[in-house]
């Protein structure tokens, strides 16, 4: 289909802005301050984000100009291409508890724009934006905000050292010098009286002109657009706002809401209140849809019938994020953010197979159980939080990333389709060799404990210290020991520090002196047993493999 049909902005592009930062940094004032239009959800309409003070949703407004000249006037659709660029706002919430909500903005944008207020610089919220920022986006620029609460003597001073400040931060991330541009969005504060103008506010939309590029909009493939605010309209239907991610939308299209399990006709598509034809990756649009009650889908996916899936459990790609504290334990549970969702998950960590072959390092992944199933997209992002962490804490709550490999929609998964996945967890052990049996055998222990079956490793390779290759023969005795076969016999040098670490425990035991016994232990050198094996997470057998 056409990009742009009759009737609507046909000529123009739509290049989405994120604005990020910690909360009363100043984000809303910015997207205030730059926007000549509003949507329906924009600037803290919210009653209870006025009540509060802060922002506690996803805000969306606009501004348009000619379009700047690096970006291409190309032909598509069989019309002149694009003449004007719109640049979309996603104001995103600051406050730490919202932090699910910021992931989700930050996945629909194509620049972000960091807010710092200048007087406090970066906090932990603004380096948990950045964090996300790297996760979701290619670009970015540094706002420096509240510039008028600066002594008029000390302000140009005091920008260019934050400015410094700040790239400095910026120094070991994708990030790395990135623009950095003074405001005072609103000066005065958000309580100040509008007839004082915003400062800097131009310079920054020519920046944001320059730093403009072509988003990859492809219109193939089944729809998805990620809804963020839905009411209805007496006499017409249910709207639905959001932004589309890819594919694209026509009137009288038939759309599912996962969520809600229902199907939809499109009656109209508008984009910032201009009626238009169609839409595709990458806009902004209000869709009007057949009846439904708005109260049910706060928050969710819309796309092609059929195309999403609900899963119980899925296997992702994992990326431990370095800023976080915390361990990445098997069994451990963490919020999931995951399309457009978040919900808690235990994680079941693994090294599996069948990764590049010349990887650096082994693929680490992770199977994800859903305390409630999901409806995500193939290969989706995943962030791994641990959002109940105490929020006036100095510390990152970004726990790890990756992408989303394959998914369950089975509840019976474990038994059905886990055993096929060939994750292993690698594990080493050390025990010592106690005696010598003769010359092709030894007697190990503190390898295993007592309780141990110890049939389930006969066969197994180990490696003595002194560089002999042997096999578990099997028990020997009822203490957890065991008999290990050397195939091409014991070196002469290590029969003889075997031997005379006997002969000192001999003559320690008949002179009745346990202590020079110990004595004697320390000071010889013990022969040590290591075994490496694997064992598939999921094998019914719990079998152990080695290469």
């Amino acid at each position: 289909m056409c990009e742009r049909e009759a009737g609507g902005p046909r000529n123009t592009l739509n290049f989405n802005v994120g604005v990020l930062g910690h909360v009363d940094s100043g984000k809303t004032s910015v997207a205030k301050a730059l926007s000549s239009t509003a949507s329906t959800a924009a600037f803290d309409k919210n009653p209870q984000s006025r009540e509060r003070g802060i922002t506690l949703d996803l805000g969306f407004s606009s501004f348009a100009v000619q379009l700047p000249e690096h970006l291409p006037r190309r032909e598509q659709c069989g019309h002149p291409g694009y003449e004007t660029l719109q640049f979309t706002l996603v104001d995103c919430p600051g406050h730490a508890s919202l932090i699910r909500t910021v992931i989700g903005g930050a996945q629909i944008i194509d620049l972000m724009l960091l807010v710092v207020d200048v007087v406090k610089g970066m906090q932990t919220q603004t380096a948990e934006c950045l964090l996300i920022g790297e996760l979701t986006c290619p670009r970015m620029v540094v706002v420096l905000n509240k510039i008028d609460l600066l002594a008029p003597e000390k302000r140009q001073a005091a920008i260019e050292k934050m400015t410094k400040r700040m790239l400095k931060t910026l120094e070991s991330t994708r990030f790395k010098d990135c623009p950095v541009i003074a405001v005072a969005a609103k000066p005065g504060g958000p309580d100040a009286p509008g007839t004082e103008q915003p400062q800097g506010v131009s310079k920054l939309i020519e920046l944001l002109k320059r730093q403009a590029y072509l988003p990859r909009r492809d219109p193939s493939g089944p729809l998805l657009m990620a809804i963020d605010h839905c009411f209805s309209i007496r006499g017409q239907g249910t709207v639905m706002t959001g932004t589309v991610l890819q594919g694209s939308l026509s009137l009288n299209d038939s759309v599912e809401i996962p969520a809600l399990k229902v199907t939809r006709k499109v009656k109209s598509i508008q984009m910032f209140r201009q009626p238009v034809g169609g839409a595709m990756q990458g806009d902004r649009i209000g869709v009007c849809v057949t009846q439904f009650d708005p109260k049910l889908l706060e928050r969710g996916l819309v796309c092609t019938p059929g195309s999403l899936r609900t899963l119980h459990a899925g296997l992702m790609s994992v990326r431990k994020i370095s800023y976080f504290r915390g361990a990445l334990t098997t069994r451990s549970k963490f919020h999931i953010s995951v399309g457009h969702e978040t919900v808690m998950a235990k994680e079941e960590y693994a090294v599996g197979q069948g990764g590049p072959a010349k990887a650096a390092e082994p693929q680490q992944w992770a199977l994800l159980e859903f305390e409630k199933p999901v409806t995500c997209p193939p290969l989706c992002l995943v962030i791994g939080s641990k959002l109940d962490t105490d929020i006036h804490s100095n510390t990152c709550r970004l726990a790890f990333q990756g992408r989303l490999l394959e998914g369950f929609e089975d509840k019976g998964y474990a038994e059905s389709a886990l055993p096929r996945l060939k994750l292993y967890k690698s594990k080493q052990r050390e025990g010592q060799v106690e005696r010598v049996a003769d010359d092709c055998t030894v007697i190990g222990r503190n390898l295993f404990k007592k309780e141990t079956n110890l049939q389930l490793f006969v066969g197994l390779k180990v490696t003595l210290s002194t560089g002999e290759a042997g096999l578990i023969e099997g028990g020997f005795g009822q203490s957890g020991k065991f008999k290990i076969r050397v195939p091409e016999g014991l070196n002469a040098e290590t029969k003889q520090l075997l031997s005379s670490v006997s002969k000192k425990k001999a003559k320690g035991s008949a002179k009745g002196e346990p202590a020079r016994e110990e004595e004697a232990k320390m000071h010889s050198q013990p022969v040590n047993i290591h075994l490496s094996f694997k064992r598939y997470v999921f094998d019914p057998q719990k079998r152990m493999i080695q290469s």
